[in-house]
């Protein structure tokens, strides 16, 4: 039975005969009995501790080399099945879940590009890591195009397929750890303050589940109010760091003679009022998160002096002679457009790429309506929980949050709702407990869209009241509204809510709200 060699070592394999090694197809069960060399002392069941049982499939049409992989990543903790050609390979797929998958480029039936593209478009999740013996360029560019994420020559030593089945068990563990982020993210409402479910929000969380468990730069591009320190928490509390501090630092209201201290701390003595030594904030950090929030301010001469610190991993305090050393992870955002600045010379080119890495763009509120109502009961349910007092939101005044283009953004409708919650002398939020921009807004709607104001019905009974009876409240002309309609509608509810604009359901529960009966009485 043949080796596997290399001129770093061999894979050495003690006797065993086909019936020490069984078919797949004929037991469902990997080959028992393998065993490494000394070279994979140590790392029998690593894997399987480290991120769960993980299940392998190798596909060669040489069979020591196959049952030699076997054997390696049996030893490793997989759980391993095998095959020798292309066509035995598509069965197993349709019955076993398979995670890493070893693929020889080069089957008798057919070759292996044709299986490794139908693996990626009907198991997109599974780590695929192609083998073969004519090392050419193209070859290994092809199929890393078609979607392997690793590649080994044969021959190859045990090193190299144990790093390989490592790197894959890492990939799969942190792509599971990605999905279930994402999957967090997505249905729990308020996860880390991020609250949406529009297409705008799933495409933020896919990226952010990605960049939570790596360590690169982030940059975080958005508009003012829509939540970029949120965007910065998430991404550290949801990765391996959250034990770590997260330390934000808002470059907009450092005291420019103190920015460079701030940062990067200084010693006693280092000038007037230096009375003791200070730690640095990037230092403070110690192996956390440091968010840098609006870096579109920070001046020129400490941009070149951050751009050093994080090209070094170091810092030299205001004062010293000696550097030390920084472990934070840097996420930065702006509301400015930063490569325009580059171009005009305010910002430092090689500290926007070294930032830039990845980069997020959080949608403002008005690209995505269908997450306001999310987002209002969302914070009407935070001011629920610190007043003790239950409220819930008019139909018309949900509907003119929805249609508001909020040019503050999130910040602006949490604000807005918590003025509500301040004015309101009910349970029920109406337009006139919102800020005037608002109650403005439904005025110029109200006279641009007529029709849909008549259709609605509410205004006309509520000019009519106000005219007659003085300044009343908005709750009480809600309420004349809705009992004048019904009864010049001699009691067709129906009728009335379809004229007045809110549900059936709606307007019975605004009668059992006023006292009143399943029928109106006149």
């Amino acid at each position: 039975m043949s080796d596997l060699v290399s001129d770093r070592g061999m894979v050495k394999r003690e006797a065993a005969t086909e019936q020490e090694a069984p078919h797949w197809a004929a037991t469902g069960l990997p080959s028992p009995g393998m065993s490494w060399n000394a070279v994979s002392k140590g790392k029998q069941g690593e894997v399987s501790e480290q991120h769960g049982l993980l299940h392998v499939l190798v596909v060669d049409d040489d069979s020591a080399l196959r049952r030699a992989c076997c054997d390696a990543a049996q030893a490793m903790g997989f759980s391993v099945f095998s095959s020798g050609d292309a066509k035995e390979a598509r069965e197993i797929l349709r019955h076993q879940r398979v995670d890493v998958m070893l693929l020889d480029m080069k089957l008798p039936d057919g070759g292996g590009m044709s299986l490794l593209d139908q693996v990626k478009t009907l198991h997109p999740e599974t780590t695929v890591i192609v083998m073969t013996a004519f090392a050419s360029v193209a070859s290994a560019v092809e199929a890393m195009k078609t979607g392997a994420e690793d590649y080994l020559t044969k021959p190859f030593s045990l090193e190299d397929l144990s790093g390989a089945l490592g790197r894959a068990a890492q990939m799969h563990k942190i792509d599971k750890q990605s999905r279930s982020l994402r999957e967090r993210l997505r249905t729990q409402q308020g996860m880390g303050g991020l609250v949406g479910q529009s297409t705008e929000m799933e495409k933020l969380y896919r990226i952010l589940s990605k960049v939570a468990y790596s360590t690169h730069p982030v940059l975080i591009l958005g508009e003012s109010g829509t939540g970029k320190e949120l965007v910065a928490r998430s991404i550290h509390f949801n990765g391996p760091n959250t034990s770590k501090p997260f330390v934000a630092v808002d470059c907009g209201t450092l005291v420019p003679s103190l920015i460079e201290s701030e940062l990067f701390g200084h010693v006693k003595g280092a000038f007037t009022g230096a009375d003791r030594s200070k730690e640095g904030l990037l230092s403070a950090a110690d192996g956390g998160t440091v968010f840098l929030d609006e870096i579109g301010e920070l001046p020129l001469d400490l941009q070149a002096k951050l751009l050093r610190a994080l090209q070094e991993k170091e810092v030299r305090p205001v004062g010293a002679t000696q550097s030390k050393p920084i472990s934070a992870r840097v996420l930065a955002a702006t509301n400015r457009d930063l490569a325009t600045m580059v171009e005009q010379g305010r910002f430092r080119k090689d500290l926007y790429f070294r930032l830039n890495v990845v980069n997020l763009r959080i949608p403002p509120l008005r690209d995505r309506r269908g997450d306001i109502p999310l987002l209002a009961s969302h914070f009407l349910k935070q001011m629920v929980r610190e007043s003790g007092i239950e409220r819930s939101f008019s139909d018309e005044m949900l509907r003119i949050m929805t249609e508001y283009d909020w040019p503050g953004n999130v910040r602006e409708l949490e604000n807005a709702i918590e003025r509500a919650c301040a004015l309101s002398s009910g349970p029920v939020l109406h337009m006139g407990d919102l800020p005037t921009q608002l109650q403005n807004f439904r005025m110029q709607r109200a006279a641009a869209f007529p029709d849909e104001a008549d259709e609605a019905g509410i205004d006309r009974a509520l000019r009519g009241g106000a005219a007659s009876r003085g300044i009343v409240s908005i709750a009480e002309l809600e309420k004349q509204a809705i009992l004048g309609t019904i009864q010049q509608l001699k009691g067709d509810k129906l009728m009335a809510a379809k004229l007045l604009g809110i549900g059936k359901t709606t307007l019975y529960r605004k009668l059992k709200e006023y006292g009143i009966g399943e029928e109106l009485q006149d």
